[in-house]
């Protein structure tokens, strides 16, 4: 059997759960259009069941409300396990719901009903950035960020940081010494107009500061304004 000239490039793998099988189709139709492959799940038990299966799924795209384990169960779950991006599909009117679920590690959230061109810009914007290749390693008052490996180390130590946390610490190193207002991070970390309001970013840098110690105080707040990263300042 002769091979094909050149090469074929394998496909990234997204898992779209839904348990509204024309939402998985309508999703499933854009996406494979893009070149994805697309797993579909109609619960959040079937979900877990295949992430762990699979191995190799690139993204997922997660529905909240969802019969036997809803979508909060699913991205738990997941996340003792995997920093894989979770983009949640969510109702409108549940900014409650969100701002919990970055505090357990969600990515991006969209509201249904949703533009699928929308959806796609979206993902193609996180798997482009999460597989950003940089040969680059960057050093900062004990912090190191390698954006290839997508680590991070205080004093030599590894730490664990989620999707948007190693994001948005990359962000502030690549600014330092900058009064960033939480405009401009949200336009820049969050990529989109994400239609949130300043807590989003508050209540990652909370998280981010708790995680990286007493390295934490590196990240001042500007009241009134947002926030600056120095370094013995």
């Amino acid at each position: 059997m002769e091979k094909q000239e050149g090469f074929v490039m394998e496909q990234t793998k997204i898992l779209v759960v839904d348990d509204e099988a024309r939402m998985r189709k309508l999703v499933k139709d854009f996406l494979t259009i893009k070149g994805y492959q697309v797993i579909e799940a109609g619960d959040g038990e079937e979900a877990v069941e295949i992430f762990f299966q699979q191995k190799d799924i690139a993204l997922i795209l997660l529905d909240v409300m969802m019969p036997k384990m809803d979508g909060w169960e699913v991205l738990k779950t997941i996340r003792l396990h995997s920093k894989v991006p979770i983009i949640m599909l969510t109702a409108r009117g549940e900014e409650r719901d969100e701002l919990q679920g970055f505090d357990l590690g969600v990515d991006e959230y969209i509201s249904k009903p949703f533009s699928p061109k929308i959806l796609v810009a979206r993902v193609e914007a996180i798997l482009r950035r999460s597989n950003h290749v940089v040969g680059e390693v960057m050093n900062v008052g004990g912090i190191e960020i390698n954006k290839a490996a997508h680590q991070v180390t205080i004093d030599g130590k590894p730490i664990e940081l989620s999707y948007k946390e190693f994001e948005l610490l990359t962000y502030f190193v690549e600014n330092q010494g900058i009064a960033l207002s939480r405009e401009k991070i949200l336009n820049n970390v969050w990529n989109y107009d994400y239609f949130g309001d300043a807590r989003t970013i508050d209540t990652h840098v909370k998280k981010l500061r708790s995680k990286l110690g007493e390295k934490g105080d590196y990240i001042k707040t500007i009241w009134g304004m947002g926030y600056k990263f120095e370094v013995g300042a």
